[in-house]
């Protein structure tokens, strides 16, 4: 299961199982709608989430709640912020299933990264890829329409070479995603099914004209 994980990438197996033997002090379980850790907590250790599937939100300042995404295994939480300055959860992590986290302290998983190159590669590659994530998320939100969003989204998700994805979120879950009401969302799906820009069967959705949705962005 470890191997799926970023972090141990290029990693032999007996090598992640000795930094797992040495590092992670503790599992701990979170059942379904449990928070994992709560937006401004400090962070002390080094959660990877192992089983399960929790979801990461954000309260702004005027109190809305905006959702940033689901983790799915094998995934740590916040990894960056771990060695940042302001050292604490910049989300609410909310357990949506039964949840199992290795818990690595940090001045461990710190040690470790000293003695292992690649390592501490694949760290600062994943801290690298979740900026590129977050640059994707504010470009999202900077768009005014929700047609515009979905496309985005739906162009995120999809290639040229594979049109097509199985949408995780339930219909409610994706509406408080893109911070709207459900039946909105709703009616601005079944626009771009009768525009012919996508199909959607049961939870597949696939890309019919690819050029429109860029165009929308």
């Amino acid at each position: 299961m470890e191997f799926a994980c970023p972090l141990f990438y290029d990693l032999t197996k007996n090598e992640i199982d000795e930094i797992l033997s040495r590092s992670v002090n503790e599992v701990v379980t979170f059942e379904k709608g449990q928070h994992v850790v709560r937006q401004g907590d400090i962070i002390h250790s080094l959660y990877i989430l192992v089983e399960g599937l929790v979801r990461t939100e954000m309260v702004t300042k005027d109190g809305n709640v905006v959702e940033i995404e689901f983790i799915e295994p094998v995934r740590p939480l916040a990894p960056a912020f771990l060695v940042a300055t302001e050292n604490r959860y910049p989300v609410d992590v909310i357990s949506m299933q039964k949840s199992e986290f290795y818990i690595i302290p940090k001045t461990l998983w710190l040690k470790e990264m000293m003695n292992n190159e690649q390592l501490l590669t694949n760290f600062m590659e994943l801290n690298s890829n979740m900026t590129v994530f977050l640059s994707k998320k504010v470009q999202m939100m900077s768009i005014k329409s929700l047609k515009g969003k979905l496309s985005l989204y739906i162009l995120e998700n999809t290639t040229p070479q594979n049109n097509t994805f199985i949408l995780r979120r339930t219909q409610s879950q994706l509406a408080e995603y893109f911070g709207v009401q459900r039946p909105s969302l709703a009616r601005t799906l079944g626009d771009m099914i009768r525009e012919e820009l996508i199909s959607i069967y049961k939870r597949e959705v696939k890309v019919l004209d690819r050029g429109k949705l860029e165009s929308m962005i």
